[in-house]
């Protein structure tokens, strides 16, 4: 029999001049597709362990650039599939904003476009998408300025144009969350950014009220006293904090329903603080986030206002008053509508922990063994791109070393991706392989070769469409195509059999 005949018999149906593949073996059992949430934090704020991008505020575009593509070129090396960029943290943009203001931290001066001008918003999407990655769009909701901030505000910061919104806490300017006027602010700015960008999620941190301050030895108050006695004389019978904790409630359940009427497939998360009561479980002590920083993540999950939440456990697996495991597990129990339940997580900074690389992977092994979990966020990225922890190279021979898929959002909808059209051309003793979509909109490809009896799994972007086979591939037998679509949901497989090719 020729090369050609021997082909032909191979691929069946398939027609080397360009024919549609049938699945040869539909009965074929393949590994099944790891499903994991692997986010990592790009802060672009600076904080108590540095910023992350840019590294200086008077970098280049070019270098502004080539920073941001090292950080995704580490997360692909490690098998990561979410990042997650912060784009607002001090009521100003790393993206070029209708509303409000260019970020000190791009630039050094508030209001100032990058040289050459570019998108950093744009650009990380673009980019992030490129290597299969998804691309969160990370909001502070209300905080408005820092003493990090060393330039005057610009004219249009909302301290400017909304001053009536904006009160002084301590150290800090914060947006007024009791204010209606506040929650229409800060929507309409995520929902700019959620039309205007091809994001797959937006992400709140922990900063919902500030981390109390203390003057003179005494609990400074929030200064909402105008607000609340508008309440209290339209008859309101919540208590104070109950009343801050409800108007917080409100713009998280804003942000969700307007996220899902425009496009339901972007994903909705919070990284709360870890801890959100003490003694929630039993004997861990901390910071009471539902009474000092009035943010209910507990009601946030229970009426599924949230796509995943990300407690930030950022304590060491062994530290009783907050211990990982028996939190994570607290956690889990309230996630009764099943929502993605992740662990925010350190990947290193520890007190009293020399091996960093360790207990990052103990605790993602403690993640994966708690029923209930989806996976996790880690905290950040310039831990991950330095050498001095080994954490990262630790992480992609270990917990890392497969692929795996963002779990896909049951709730979302979406349907279920059509099969991959495969087609073939033989040129010499080489076949070029190519997939596309059977309909509707592609994502991903998953694509599965198994080698000598045993299988391969790749997670490749959209834009990742054929594969070369040649005779010299020896024990390559199958490869089995999947798509998977923006709501992570995964077709059947299109085979392609090669065991009939000359060797």
């Amino acid at each position: 029999m020729s090369r050609t005949s021997r082909i032909s018999a191979a691929l069946l149906v398939l027609a080397l001049a360009g024919g549609t593949a049938q699945p040869r073996a539909t009965a074929e059992a393949l590994p099944a597709v790891d499903r994991e949430f692997r986010g990592l934090w790009v802060a672009t704020v600076d904080t108590v362990d540095g910023v992350d991008w840019p590294s200086k505020r008077s970098l280049a575009t070019r270098e502004q650039k080539a920073e941001l593509t090292a950080i995704l070129d580490r997360a692909v090396e490690m098998h990561l599939n979410v990042i997650v960029f912060q784009v607002r943290g001090n009521c100003d943009a790393m993206y070029d904003s209708r509303i409000e203001p260019w970020s000190e931290y791009l630039t050094g001066q508030m209001g100032r476009a990058p040289q050459p001008y570019y998108d950093p918003l744009a650009f990380a999407v673009e980019e992030a998408h490129k290597r299969g990655l998804e691309l969160h769009a990370w909001f502070n909701p209300y905080r408005v300025h820092s003493r990090n901030l060393k330039t005057p505000v610009s004219t249009n910061h909302v301290s400017v144009t909304h001053y009536g919104l904006v009160r002084t806490y301590g150290k800090f300017l914060w947006l007024d969350p009791t204010e209606p006027g506040t929650r229409d602010y800060s929507l309409s700015v995520i929902m700019d950014v959620v039309r205007s960008y091809d994001i797959d999620g937006v992400h709140f941190d922990d900063h919902f009220y500030p981390d109390p301050e203390k003057e003179g030895g005494r609990e400074l108050q929030f200064p909402d006293d105008g607000s609340w006695r508008r309440y209290q004389k339209t008859g309101g019978k919540m208590s104070r904090n109950d009343w801050r904790r409800e108007n917080v409630n409100m713009l998280v359940r804003a942000v969700s329903e307007g996220i899902k009427r425009e496009k339901p497939w972007v994903k909705f998360g919070i990284s709360p603080f870890g801890i959100w009561r003490p003694n929630q479980p039993r004997g861990i002590t901390g910071l009471d986030a539902y009474d000092k920083l009035c943010g209910d993540a507990r009601t946030w999950l229970a009426e599924g206002w949230v796509d995943y939440l990300a407690p930030q456990l950022y304590w060491p697996a062994a530290d009783k008053p907050h211990a990982f495991a028996a939190l994570l597990r607290w956690w889990a129990d309230q996630n009764t509508r099943h929502r993605l339940l992740l662990a925010g997580m350190r990947v290193g900074g520890w007190q009293g922990i020399s091996n960093e690389a360790r207990e990052t992977s103990d605790e993602i092994q403690l993640t994966r063994k708690q029923a209930g979990t989806s996976g996790e966020i880690l905290w950040h990225s310039t831990l991950l791109l330095t050498h001095r922890t080994g954490v990262a190279e630790a992480l992609r021979k270990g917990v890392y070393a497969e692929p795996a898929l963002v779990p896909a959002c049951a709730w979302l909808g979406g349907g279920v991706p059509a099969r991959p059209v495969l087609t073939a051309r033989q040129t010499g003793r080489y076949i070029t392989l190519k997939w596309k979509e059977g309909s509707g909109r592609v994502w991903q490809w998953v694509v599965r070769r198994r080698t000598g009896g045993r299988w391969t799994t790749d997670i490749v972007p959209e834009s990742q469409r054929e594969e070369v086979v040649s005779a010299e591939d020896g024990l390559r037998d199958v490869i089995a195509v999947s798509a998977v679509n923006r709501y992570g949901n995964l077709s059947e497989a299109t085979l392609f059999h090669t065991d009939l090719l000359d060797k």
